[in-house]
């Protein structure tokens, strides 16, 4: 059971993490929510559309142009400030691999850390114990910050993927970190090709079994569009909510996306069929 600001996920009742991008250059909307009102707008729509969670990033995840330690506290401090005052209830996560900006963020009123490059700097979780927030343990193989895999390899990635976010968990825990706070996340894309991407994606039942809620975060995703001919972002999303249906059949909590209310849908249908979520109405043969 994953608990973040009083509220309770499980497999039954995922919880949908919006992106929330304040960077001039991300791969799914080219900056279209860098500028402060208009991600602060981006919010009111998708808390509006029922996110539990705002995912809120400040340096895109593929190479480009350095990004300082000062420049990414400036474009997320203030910010998750702002959402803090507007939304008290709402969760706020922020997707950061250094610890000089999860502690201001943390400050500031942050519930989650979202690890991205995986334990790149250790002191991150040292930062997420001190404030009793959460934590997002994440699987990136070899992978270093900001780049892309090449040729990279695995006897089996997602025994490899388990051995990593579990040994980040455990580590996280000892440090403090509330266990009910931990989340773990394989990372699709990061550190790996596309056949890498799809066999985490059946075999996620297996990072379930580890008891360690699980995040997942396959919106718009290369490896979407590698296996559907060469997709560009745009055209992604029927593929991305496939891949979404068998991450919820396979116990999945958190799912980081683009898109609400498609994303909702879909795991609502896949936790009734599971059993788990009745139909909002069954009328049918009654009448």
């Amino acid at each position: 059971m994953l608990r973040l600001r009083g509220r309770e996920f499980g497999p039954g009742a995922p919880a949908i993490m919006a992106i929330v991008n304040r960077t001039p250059d991300s791969f799914y909307d080219q900056g279209a929510t860098f500028a402060f009102d208009v991600a602060l707008e981006r919010v009111r729509l998708v808390v509006g559309q029922g996110a539990e969670i705002v995912d809120i990033g400040g340096v895109k995840a593929a190479p480009g142009g350095d990004v300082s330690v000062e420049e990414e506290i400036g474009r997320t401090v203030d910010f998750v400030a702002t959402v803090r005052s507007e939304f008290p209830d709402v969760i706020i996560s922020v997707d950061t691999w250094r610890h000089e900006v999860a502690r201001a963020v943390c400050e500031a009123g942050a519930d989650l850390l979202n690890d991205s490059w995986g334990g790149a700097d250790p002191k991150l979780a040292e930062v997420a114990a001190e404030f009793a927030v959460g934590l997002v343990c994440t699987h990136v193989g070899r992978a270093t910050p900001r780049t892309r895999p090449h040729r990279v390899a695995y006897d089996d990635v997602t025994a490899d993927a388990i051995r990593h976010t579990v040994g980040l968990a455990e580590r996280a825990l000892a440090l403090g970190v509330p266990r009910e706070a931990i989340v773990i996340d394989p990372a699709h894309d990061f550190g790996k090709n596309t056949r890498h991407s799809l066999q985490l994606t059946r075999e996620l039942d297996r990072m379930v079994a580890t008891e360690w809620p699980v995040l997942v975060s396959l919106s718009n995703k290369d490896f979407v569009g590698e296996t559907l001919g060469g997709l560009p972002v745009g055209e992604r999303l029927i593929g991305t909510l496939a891949a979404t249906a068998v991450c919820a059949w396979h116990g999945a909590v958190v799912y980081r996306v683009h898109e609400v209310l498609e994303t909702r849908q879909v795991l609502d249908m896949v936790t009734s069929i599971r059993g788990d979520r009745p139909p909002t109405r069954a009328i049918r043969g009654l009448a």
